[in-house]
């Protein structure tokens, strides 16, 4: 942030460094400080520069996603780079953005046929597609439904009903894409036009 800055809005940004971030990183993996360095909102161009120059691979890539926005780009890109997938906002984000993951009709469907929350299926479909999964809740109900993915899965033919869903990104990236906290400068140049 710039000094003196109040608010969070992209001018109070001083611009980043990745490069000398990352070297940063580093050194703290190799310090023994850190076990693990990642990223997190890094597009398939963003990690594939960073990948370039790190000596230390990102261990994971933290992005948003669920059966609404799949990313299969960024999720290809990362399978073949050795960099693990977590996603977070894995059941959309009810109450923050305008959510419709959890209305699914495909979801519900699935939910139904399954006798499980759609909740419950959102979580094991990014379990199945190889992520890790990140869910919120302070509803100790909620909590502990959450945690029911484990023993059971989705049938391929059910999973396969998925990638019928029409793709949605709910967190507004536009912020991202400004020229002090990016070196792109468009969504679309950010999100390799995947928007």
């Amino acid at each position: 942030m710039k000094k003196g800055s109040v608010g969070v809005s992209p001018e109070n940004f001083l611009p980043v460094d990745i490069p000398s971030t990352w070297k940063a990183m580093e050194a703290l993996y190799d310090s023994g400080k850190a076990r693990a360095i990642g990223v997190s909102n890094f597009s398939t161009k963003k990690l594939g520069n960073l990948l370039d120059l790190a000596r230390v691979p990102p261990a994971v890539n933290q992005v948003e996603c669920h059966p609404s926005w799949r990313q299969a780009k960024l999720r290809e890109f990362c399978k073949s780079k050795g960099v693990h997938l977590s996603a977070y906002f894995p059941l959309g984000s009810p109450g923050w953005f305008k959510s419709d993951v959890l209305k699914n009709p495909i979801l519900n469907l699935v939910a139904e046929r399954l006798g499980k929350s759609p909740a419950q299926v959102a979580l094991r479909w990014g379990l199945q597609m190889g992520h890790s999964v990140l869910p919120k809740s302070t509803n100790e109900g909620r909590i502990r439904e959450n945690l029911d993915v484990f023993d059971w899965s989705i049938p391929d033919d059910l999973f396969a009903k998925f990638f019928d869903i029409e793709q949605a990104r709910l967190l507004n990236v536009s912020f991202f894409a400004h020229e002090t906290l990016s070196p792109y400068k468009s969504v679309e140049e950010l999100w390799d036009g995947e928007v």
